[in-house]
């Protein structure tokens, strides 16, 4: 069990954390409405659109979460050189997150999903996107702006969404710098890149890709589970692998496998919760957290987005919070 004072002690030290996220940055759209009659030109529902949100999405729902626990955030992305470009970093902006490592790429669009809902429902959603390797020269350029701003931070958190920006070579060169520097790299990755990763500190993959790295459909036991995070562990040199597994918590392993059981309440959407987990793990980590303390304060942190509805962030204070409601549970980790 980790006491609720070692849980303060930890989570008080983020203020002072300094996060590189670099990963495919996007914006997602909310288009919410009425619907009253059906089209007279096809089959489907006529929207009348209310009201639009927008909220940082892909990378950029990483910086987000970072921020909400009070981390100070640089990010390095790409977007187009277009008026949904521009919303997007005055999203950045209004959250307080350094946008000097966004690059403009003026051969592929900014990034974005629209999503159109009625009653609560999604009933339709749309991607502007492109998810070819971006080119060889914005590639240079993130990289140099990384570099200029690395003494700057604490660690670098590798955020794939596939998209096309965390390129084999960008990857590897950020590993190289980020080791030059000894800064930890922590990623999120997409089964078919994590061979782009190799010599990172800690992977979180859940459970989904990790099965398909291994052209597995599931695990048949816990030993099972421990003996292919080992072998992910080994194949890629990371210091350790952390597994997302949903309802069944999240698995750790370093030299031996040690499993923390959800404790999610309720769960209404797990949009997002990934990005929740990996943030308030990292944050932990570098607030000096072992990986086990880091592990339960994320696996805590993810249990509060899950019981919202849509694109969700945590606090500290709601980190906290959950657990003086739940510590009965907690005290059987």
């Amino acid at each position: 069990m980790v006491s609720i004072q070692r849980i303060e002690e930890i989570i008080k030290k983020f203020n002072s954390v300094r996060i590189a996220v670099i990963g495919d940055m996007m914006l997602d759209e909310y288009l919410i409405g009425k619907v009253n009659r059906i089209s007279p030109e096809a089959p489907v529902p006529i929207v009348n659109i209310e009201r639009e949100r927008f909220v940082l999405g892909g990378a950029s729902n990483v910086a987000n979460n970072l921020t909400s626990l009070k981390g100070k955030v640089f990010v390095y992305g790409v977007i187009g050189n277009d008026a949904n470009g521009e919303k997007f970093v005055r999203e950045l902006e209004d959250k307080n997150i350094n946008s000097d490592g966004i690059v403009k790429d003026e051969t592929r669009p900014t990034i974005i999903k629209s999503r159109v809902l009625s009653q609560g429902q999604q009933l339709l959603r749309l991607d502007w996107e492109k998810d070819t390797d971006i080119l060889e020269d914005i590639q240079n350029q993130l990289l140099e702006n990384f570099e200029k701003n690395i003494e700057n931070i604490d660690a670098v958190l590798l955020s794939d969404y596939n998209k096309g920006l965390l390129t084999k070579h960008l990857a590897k060169k950020v590993i190289e710098i980020a080791k030059k520097y000894s800064k930890r790299v922590m990623v999120d990755p997409k089964p078919q890149n994590f061979k782009n990763y190799v010599g990172a500190t800690s992977m979180t993959p859940n459970r989904k890709e990790i099965l398909d790295y291994f052209g597995m459909k599931k695990f048949t036991s816990e030993e099972q589970i421990a003996e292919k995070m080992a072998q992910l562990k080994d194949e890629l040199k990371l210091d350790s692998v952390v597994l997302t597994r949903s309802e069944e918590g999240v698995s750790l392993f370093k030299t031996k496998h040690k499993r923390i059981p959800t404790v999610a309440r309720e769960v209404y959407d797990v949009t997002g919760a990934g990005d929740t987990f990996i943030s308030t793990f990292l944050l932990s980590i570098c607030a000096g957290a072992d990986l086990y303390e880091a592990g339960v304060i994320a696996n805590m942190a993810s249990g509060i987005v899950v019981a919202k509805i849509g694109t969700a962030t945590a606090t500290q204070d709601e980190i906290l919070e959950f657990y003086k409601d739940n510590d009965n549970i907690l005290k059987k980790i």
